[in-house]
C-alpha cells in the first residue's frame, strides 16, 4: 500500500549520500540475521553518465524528420539559429540541474527537487502523472519507432503490417526492462555501445556533408534567411520543437545516488553531453542542406534516408538499422533513469512500498522497473499515443520550470547549503521563464489537448489526499488497495525494503536553511 515514511534508520550524512539501511537474512544458511546496507551501487562513471544523457536525447527525430523547426521558421538560416539557441537554452537548464544534483545528492530528478523546495503535494502530482501516463506513453512512442525501423529493411517493397510492428515493439520493451531488472552494469554497458552507434550514425551524415561544403555545394545557404516566418506564432513554435528535440538532458539527475563522485562527474557529464549533442544537431542539419533542398526536406518522411540515397547509394539501407539502435538506446536510458524516480517516490511514501524494494543480489530496483511494463503495453495496444503526449507536453515543461524555480528558492531558503557547483542566478531565472513560456505556448497552440492534459494532471491532487493524507481509511479500502501489493511481495521473494525516514533526512538539509 501507499505508506508513511518508514522508521528512522539513516544518519544525516546518509541523507547527503542518499543511502539507507535494511536487514538482510543470510541466504541458504542458519546464520543469524545481521545488519547490512541494501543500496543501489555507485556504478555510473563519467563515461556512463555521458552515455545516459546523449543516449536519451538523441532518438529518431534528427534522422527521420527534423522538419518542425524549418516549417515554423521558413528559412534555412533561421532554422540553424533556432537549433543553436535551443541547444544553448537546454545547456542552461542542464547546468541548473547540475547545481541541484550536486547539492541534493538524491536520485529522482524533478520529483526530488520539487519535493525539497515546495513540499509533497506538487511532487506527488509530478510522479503521479509520470507513472500513469507520461512515461508509459513516451516509452511506447519511441519503442514503436524502434519496431518500425528494425523491420524496414525486410519490407522495402511493401507496407509493414501494424501487428508486426507492435509485436517487435513489445519484444523490444520486454528485453530492455528485463535487462534493467537484472544488471545495472550490463544496461550501462549497452547504453555506452548504443550511444557510440548514434554518434557514428551522425558522423556518417556530417562527414559527407563537410565534403559537399568543400566541393562548394552551398546553393541553399546563399540566401539563408530569405522567406523567414515573421508571424507571431511561427518562431515560438519553432523553439518549442527545438526544445523538445533536446529534451533528455535531465536524466542523469534521476540516478544521482548511483553516480561515482557526483560533485565532479554530474557537471562534467552534462557539459560534455550538451556540447556534443548541440554540435551534432547543428552540423547534421548543415549537412542535410548541402544535398537536400528545404522543399525536399519538408516533403521527406525519412530525411537521413533521402540524404544517404543521394550520396551513398545502397549504403542507405543501413540507415534504418542505425535509427532502430538509436531508438533502443533512448528506450534503455529512459527506463533506467525513470525507474529511479519511482523508487525514490516510494521511499518517500508517495508510491506503494513495493516500488522501493531492491533485489538483494542484483542491487536493482526491480519492482520500480517492471511496473512500467504492463502500463506501457496497455498504452501500446490501446491508445493514440501521439495525442496522449500532446495532452501532457505542457506538464513536462511546467514541472521542469518549477524544479528550476526551486533552485532560486533554495538559494534564499538555504543560503548555507553546500553547493560544489553553482550557476549565475540569471541562468535559472531565464530557463524557468523559458519553461513557463513553453507551457503557456502549448496552451495557446492547442488549448483542447492541453486542457485535457491539465485535467489529467489535476487528478493527482485528490489522489494525494486519498492515498497519502487520509489516515483513517476503512478496512475494506485498505484491503482492496493492499492485496495486489501483498501478492507482488510474495512473488518477489528476493527483494529487500529500503528503510528510510523523511523527517530525519530533512533535518540534514534544514541545518543549512533558515
Amino acid at each position: 500500500m501507499f505508506r508513511k515514511p518508514a522508521v528512522p534508520t539513516v544518519t544525516n550524512r546518509s541523507y547527503v549520500e542518499g543511502q539507507s539501511n535494511g536487514r538482510l537474512p543470510s541466504m541458504g544458511s542458519k546464520e543469524p540475521v545481521r545488519e547490512e546496507k541494501v543500496v543501489l551501487k555507485k556504478k555510473v562513471t563519467l563515461l556512463r553518465g555521458v552515455s545516459i544523457i546523449i543516449g536519451t536525447i538523441i532518438g529518431a527525430g534528427i534522422f527521420i524528420s527534423p522538419k518542425g523547426i524549418l516549417e515554423n521558421t521558413g528559412s534555412v538560416g533561421m532554422s540553424l539559429v533556432v537549433w543553436t539557441v535551443c541547444g544553448i537554452l537546454s545547456l542552461f537548464g542542464a547546468l541548473c540541474y547540475a547545481e541541484l544534483g550536486t547539492c541534493i545528492k538524491k536520485s529522482g530528478g524533478h520529483y526530488t527537487y520539487i519535493l525539497e523546495a515546495f513540499g509533497p503535494l506538487p511532487a506527488f502530482v509530478r510522479v503521479w502523472v509520470e507513472l500513469l501516463v507520461i512515461r508509459p506513453a513516451a516509452t511506447a512512442v519511441i519503442s514503436l519507432a524502434f519496431g518500425r525501423h528494425i523491420l524496414e529493411p525486410l519490407f522495402m517493397q511493401c507496407e509493414i503490417p501494424d501487428l508486426a510492428i507492435k509485436f517487435i515493439t513489445a519484444v523490444g520493451i520486454t528485453v530492455v526492462m528485463v535487462l534493467n531488472s537484472m544488471s545495472v552494469s550490463w544496461s550501462a554497458r549497452l547504453q555506452i555501445f548504443l550511444t557510440f552507434c548514434k554518434l557514428v550514425a551522425i558522423l556518417i551524415i556530417i562527414v559527407p556533408g563537410v565534403m559537399q561544403l568543400i566541393k562548394g555545394e552551398i546553393q541553399h545557404f546563399k540566401k539563408a534567411f530569405e522567406g523567414t516566418n515573421t508571424s507571431v506564432m511561427g518562431l515560438p513554435l519553432a523553439f518549442y520543437s527545438g526544445m523538445y528535440a533536446y529534451s533528455g538532458w535531465f536524466y542523469l539527475n534521476f540516478v544521482t545516488e548511483e553516480v561515482e563522485n557526483p560533485e565532479k562527474n554530474i557537471p562534467l557529464a552534462i557539459g560534455i553531453s550538451m556540447v556534443t549533442v548541440t554540435l551534432g544537431y547543428v552540423l547534421t542539419n548543415i549537412a542535410y542542406f548541402t544535398t537536400i533542398s528545404p522543399e525536399e526536406l519538408l516533403s521527406s518522411n525519412a530525411v537521413a534516408v533521402t540524404f544517404a540515397e543521394q550520396l551513398m547509394g545502397r549504403f542507405s539501407l543501413a540507415v534504418p538499422i542505425f535509427v532502430a539502435l538509436s531508438c533502443f538506446g533512448s528506450m534503455n536510458g529512459g527506463i533506467f533513469a525513470v525507474s529511479r524516480m519511482f523508487y525514490v517516490a516510494s521511499r518517500e511514501g508517495h508510491l506503494p512500498e513495493i516500488l522501493s524494494m531492491i533485489h538483494v543480489r542484483k542491487h536493482t530496483p526491480l519492482p520500480a522497473v517492471i511496473v512500467l511494463h504492463p502500463l506501457t503495453m496497455i498504452m501500446l495496444f490501446t491508445s493514440e499515443l501521439e495525442d496522449l503526449l500532446n495532452f501532457l507536453s505542457f506538464a513536462r515543461w511546467l514541472f521542469i520550470g518549477l524544479a528550476v524555480a526551486g533552485l532560486i528558492y533554495l538559494r534564499y531558503k538555504c543560503p548555507d547549503m553546500p553547493r560544489p557547483f553553482k550557476v549565475p542566478l540569471f541562468i535559472p531565472a531565464l530557463f524557468s521563464f523559458t519553461c513557463l513560456f513553453m507551457a503557456a505556448l502549448s496552451l495557446g497552440s492547442d488549448p483542447l489537448n492541453t486542457g485535457i492534459g491539465f485535467v489529467i494532471t489535476l487528478t493527482g491532487v485528490p489522489a494525494y489526499y486519498l492515498f497519502i493524507v487520509w489516515d483513517k481509511k476503512p478496512k475494506w479500502f485498505r484491503k482492496i488497495v493492499g492485496k495486489p501489493m501483498t501478492c507482488s511481495k510474495k512473488a518477489l521473494v528476493e527483494m529487500e525494503p529500503v528503510l528510510y525516514n523523511r523527517a530525519l533526512c530533512q533535518t540534514a538539509i534544514n541545518q543549512h536553511c533558515f
